[in-house]
């Protein structure tokens, strides 16, 4: 591991050491949650709770205002878990609302609605059984996202580790259960990532210049679902094929990927850049979007992915930091009849990708550029809209 530091700190930093730390922690540890979109309407009001800050500024503004004049209870400090959010995924595509939140937060918030609907409802909502840990991927190796995207989930899935993927404006984040931290460790050891201290949460990584790519061949780790990204690639559509899911995408979706500024302002009507925000969140989760993202942590402003035609529901435009213009097309893959801890679909995804749109199919063009977002029962590429025949092409199972 030529190059190579490996730093590990000690309690509530140490996210990679041991699990039996990581269950210490109790900020560490999160649940993920699937939610049907028939019953969404029921959790839109624990789901506000959970995204939005307490503060005594905004519980007088015309933020809180606005939100109780859509008919919610007000609610205090006390009834919303805000110590225990360190990171937070709410996420809602064509198959799903999902959500990465403390365990916490799912008994406190989520459990009690569950408790309510009917039957059927109750079967329909899981709430995982396995405990997840969050790792942060920063881009400072010179890579592109696509890039990093294959780079550090190929020795994850070379050894067998189901993970979820998510991009954000800032930065990337793999949740994996907790209980595969050690391995995990390993796997971005011995393909030469560097841990470092980033936040007072998150670990991060990056690949040291002088080790090769992981997505060349490597002696695998036990036990290797495959040897080499090639074959996890080819497995990895064959298992799509055999369960009959397919790329679907809809040209009228348009994504921008955007973020809160981290110093707000105020604006002329006096109402800061923090309320226009959570107003505009407010608005976007109440009309339950086709598609939308939101990720909170401590160490970050708010990351947005969010349909270009709700942008006005933020007001002005410098409230979201991030290229307007810049039109993502997502691509669905509807996941629901898959075990949640299958492995490999992400490498899997960007490895087709990359090597179809690049040497395989299209001789000479640059690679198709992808960002990724992993939900609890659904995958979703994201290309630039430029991008979307080659990458359709190539994704064609």
């Amino acid at each position: 591991m030529s190059g190579s530091q490996v730093q590990f700190f000690n309690g509530r930093l140490s996210l990679l050491d041991h699990c039996a730390n990581i269950r210490n922690i109790k900020d560490c540890r999160l649940s993920l949650i699937h939610i049907p979109l028939d019953i969404y309407p029921h959790f839109v009001q624990v789901i506000l709770k959970l995204a939005l800050p307490i503060s005594p500024v905004l519980e007088k503004s015309q933020l809180f205002e606005a939100r109780n004049g859509f008919g919610f209870s007000s609610f205090s400090p006390a009834d919303s878990p805000r110590g225990c959010r360190e990171f937070v995924n709410i996420s809602i595509t064509p198959v799903e609302c999902s959500i990465v939140c403390s365990v916490e937060s799912a008994e406190t918030l989520f459990r009690p609605i569950i408790a309510t609907l009917d039957e059927d409802g109750r079967d329909k909502v899981v709430i995982s059984e396995d405990e997840y840990v969050v790792i942060q991927v920063d881009g400072d190796d010179g890579n592109d996202a696509g890039q990093r995207v294959l780079d550090v989930t190929s020795p994850l899935a070379l050894a067998g580790i189901s993970i979820f993927f998510i991009t954000t404006y800032f930065s990337d984040y793999i949740l994996l259960p907790s209980k595969s931290s050690s391995k995990v460790t390993k796997a971005l050891l011995q393909r030469g990532f560097v841990f470092e201290k980033h936040s007072e949460m998150f670990v991060t990584h990056r690949r040291s210049s002088s080790t090769p790519s992981v997505t060349e061949t490597a002696p695998p780790l036990t036990p290797p679902p495959s040897t080499t990204v090639a074959a996890l690639q080819e497995k990895t559509f064959v298992t799509l094929k055999d369960r009959n899911v397919t790329p679907k995408v809809n040209l009228q979706t348009r994504l921008v990927r955007c973020a809160a500024r981290r110093a707000p302002g105020k604006a002329p009507s006096g109402i800061s850049d923090d309320e226009r925000l959570y107003l505009g969140v407010v608005k976007c989760l109440v009309n339950q979007p086709q598609y939308l993202s939101i990720t909170l942590t401590d160490a970050n402003p708010a990351s947005l992915l969010i349909q270009e035609d709700k942008l006005p529901l933020f007001g002005a435009d410098d409230v979201l930091l991030g290229d307007k213009e810049e039109i993502l097309i997502p691509i669905l893959l509807d996941l629901r009849d898959f075990p949640v801890d299958s492995t490999g679909i992400v490498c899997g995804v960007a490895g087709r990708l990359y090597g179809e749109t690049c040497d395989g199919l299209f001789p000479g063009c640059e690679p198709v550029d992808m960002s990724y977002l992993s939900t609890a029962r659904a995958g979703t590429v994201m290309v630039l809209e430029a991008d979307i025949d080659r990458a359709m092409k190539a994704l064609e199972i």
